[in-house]
């Protein structure tokens, strides 16, 4: 398969692997909220009460609503507590200038809305059957559109990708940063020092396993590839390594791009 292609879907080339390393991360960097995305249409995929939640589409010059252009759909990090769609401007405007439609997406989290895990899942479906059901006016092939995100985002893909059985609500390949994959206890990762279900059932509000990537792999799931820092200190690079044998036991592709010494 060329180099750069997850699924049959050309997503990445070598010089995206160094944008992404050298974007800072979540833990790094202050992202402003609501986000400012120049050239970006802002569009409103989901009303919730008051609350208006919008995505921001970044499109390629020449673009038209005659397309079939491949998308990505990118979630922002911030452990589905915080953090801005701002995070992953820098990925959608490469990636937009490479001919994708690039999208950041909004959700609700706990520190602007009260809400758990699952609410967050929520929100990123309902974002993915937007994307799908506006496809021809966007300029988008509907069997072309990536999951992204990083860390508690890169989760909330994973579980579209991973555990979504709907096809409107499903990707058709994933691109993960330091992706939080292990959300209860699993055979061979030794970061479970004591059981945490209650602690993660209390964030996730509902059973952490089923919300757990890992837990939830099948030969379904759709190709995937992640880019992880081997010295990740929040989400250990061997979880990681764990899900990404998991995906190949299932007969599923997964790359995982490890960056020695990086946090």
């Amino acid at each position: 398969m060329e180099r750069g292609r997850v699924g049959g879907m050309r997503l990445f080339t070598p010089g995206v692997f160094a944008l992404f390393l050298l974007v800072p991360s979540q833990s790094k960097a202050q992202f402003t909220y609501p986000p400012q995305v120049p050239g970006a249409e802002e569009k409103i995929y989901k009303t919730v009460d008051d609350v208006e939640l919008k995505m921001w589409v970044l499109k390629p010059d020449n673009w038209s609503t005659s397309d079939a252009r491949p998308a990505i759909l990118f979630f922002f990090g911030g452990g589905w507590k915080g953090g801005s769609p701002a995070q992953f401007i820098p990925q959608s405007q490469y990636l937009a200038g490479r001919g994708m439609v690039a999208i950041v997406v909004d959700y609700r989290v706990a520190s602007r809305h009260k809400t758990l895990a699952k609410d967050c899942v929520a929100d990123a479906r309902d974002a993915m059957r937007f994307v799908r059901k506006e496809a021809k006016n966007m300029g988008i092939d509907p069997a072309r559109i990536a999951a992204g995100g990083g860390s508690a985002g890169g989760h909330i893909a994973a579980c579209l990708g991973v555990i979504d059985k709907d096809p409107e609500s499903k990707p058709n390949a994933m691109a993960l940063f330091n992706p939080a994959c292990v959300l209860a206890p699993f055979e061979g990762v030794n970061y479970w020092e004591k059981d945490r279900s209650e602690e993660m059932r209390a964030r996730m509000g509902i059973d952490p396993v089923a919300l757990s990537p890992v837990h939830q792999v099948t030969k379904t799931a759709v190709p995937c590839i992640i880019f992880h820092g081997e010295a990740d200190s929040t989400v250990p690079f061997s979880t990681a390594e764990i899900f990404t044998t998991k995906m190949k036991e299932a007969g599923v592709r997964c790359d995982l791009m490890g960056y020695p010494g990086e946090g």
